[in-house]
């Protein structure tokens, strides 16, 4: 996949007009929003000097933004917003990015905030001791590795930020991909799969506040009905992909 493009656009606006500036790209923002090549958009402003302000707007390349919002339908209404101010633009560039990003540590890894390996051990322990007492999903488990249940602890610890012992150890996303091939998972087998693990993390004692709950079960359903899909008669196998990494999504912890 290519990587996004990121335009940032700096502006000097005196003082005096800066509630017209914002007022402005507020309404400009419309069109940003219904445009499909743009992916996310936000506006700052200098905190030691207010004239100045950042519009940083990713787009799903160069060449979409050029040929294809530039010439849309979408364009006249936005520069109609923006014209009066094009005078006080200082930069106007599109950059790519580069391989140094990270995240810092001011909001906690599900990995962490779940309580690390010893969490998820917990977990995949609770819940193979379930499934090999289920009426759907026994039949699947019936020579199960002693081993399983702890690979499934440390695969779920890299999903959520965790070490990446999975990949280092056991291989990437392929590889948990063509365990599942050939299994023809039913939608009943996945459900109860998505109720049992539920369950499990609630005997395991991981954490109940509805941030973390809500991510852990996005993940559940969207891996879940990717093993529906891969097992079925006529699934390709997927390119070699890392493990994904999971997030809290629409919703940060609650931390008070």
């Amino acid at each position: 996949m290519t990587a996004h493009t990121v335009e940032y656009i700096r502006y000097r606006i005196p003082e005096q007009q800066s509630a017209e500036f914002l007022s402005a790209y507020t309404r400009a923002a419309t069109s940003l929003a219904a445009a499909p090549q743009c992916v996310d958009y936000e506006l700052t402003r200098c905190e030691e000097d207010f004239e100045h302000f950042i519009l940083r707007i990713t787009w799903t390349s160069t060449e979409d933004h050029i040929k294809g919002f530039r010439t849309s339908e979408l364009f006249p209404d936005f520069l109609a917003e923006i014209r009066p101010y094009i005078g006080n633009i200082e930069e106007m560039r599109h950059y790519k990015p580069t391989s140094v990003h990270g995240t810092g540590s001011a909001v906690p890894t599900l990995y962490a905030w779940a309580g690390g390996a010893e969490a998820l051990s917990r977990l995949t322990s609770a819940f193979y001791d379930r499934v090999r007492k289920d009426d759907l999903l026994s039949p699947f488990f019936e020579d199960l590795d002693p081993a399983h249940a702890e690979h499934v602890a440390v695969w779920l610890g890299e999903v959520f930020g965790g070490p990446t012992a999975y990949s280092d150890t056991q291989g990437g996303h392929g590889h948990m991909v063509a365990k599942h091939m050939g299994l023809a998972i039913t939608e009943p087998q996945r459900r109860r799969w998505v109720n049992l693990i539920q369950d499990a993390a609630d005997e395991a004692g991981l954490p109940t506040d509805a941030e973390f709950r809500s991510a852990f079960l996005a993940y559940v359903e969207w891996g879940t009905r990717l093993a529906v899909y891969f097992s079925s008669a006529d699934a390709k196998p997927p390119a070699e992909q890392p493990v994904p990494k999971w997030n809290w999504g629409a919703a940060p912890p609650y931390q008070g």
